[in-house]
């Protein structure tokens, strides 16, 4: 099965599933217990710590939920999977058809507030987390619950700078298009 978020960003090819950690977790349990499928393939935008280029695709199996007030020390979460980072049984397989042209798997942060604060790249990136998506934590949550492989495959739209909103505007189109014509190569869909 492969989901996007929705709204504005939705693919013929893909069930959108709402925006954000908690309306995507709940749609995709829906949607597990009905359909039952093998694996499951969230398609999707995310902002950059630095590491990856405006346009990058980058396969994620992994999800964290780090909140800035964390980093900063002046939150704790008794969560250690929001920390540590969650990934499903599996996951791998579910993008074996991404070609060699894209980047190593990495950590996707999730959170309901976009990075702007270009300060806080190295807290992030020290521990393994390169790129933000706001849904790709509650579906690998939802997909672990339901005992389904889930990935994510992600296209880079913006950095996590003050500029974050601005350029995902400015390059949202061509994202999207660029990643339609990604799936149409390497996934038929």
């Amino acid at each position: 099965m492969i989901i996007c978020a929705g709204r504005i960003e939705q693919f013929a090819f893909a069930q959108p599933v709402g925006i954000g950690m908690v309306e995507a977790a709940v749609t995709l349990t829906r949607l597990c217990e009905k359909e039952k499928p093998e694996n499951i393939l969230f398609v999707g935008t995310a902002g950059s710590y630095g590491r990856h280029e405006i346009f990058d695709i980058v396969p994620a199996y992994t999800a964290a939920n780090i909140e800035q007030s964390f980093l900063e020390g002046n939150a704790y979460t008794p969560i250690e999977d929001a920390l540590r980072g969650v990934s499903c049984d599996g996951a791998e397989k579910v993008l074996s058809k991404v070609s060699r042209e894209t980047k190593h798997a990495v950590i996707v942060n999730s959170s309901n507030y976009i990075t702007t604060d270009r300060a806080s790249w190295d807290a992030y990136t020290s521990r393994g987390i390169l790129l933000e998506n706001m849904e790709f934590f509650g579906i690998v949550q939802a997909a672990k619950q339901c005992g389904i492989p889930a990935a994510g495959l992600f296209i880079v739209t913006n950095y996590c700078n003050e500029n974050a909103h601005k350029d995902f505007v400015k390059h949202h189109s061509e994202a999207m298009e660029r990643l339609t014509q990604y799936m149409d190569r390497y996934f038929n869909a």
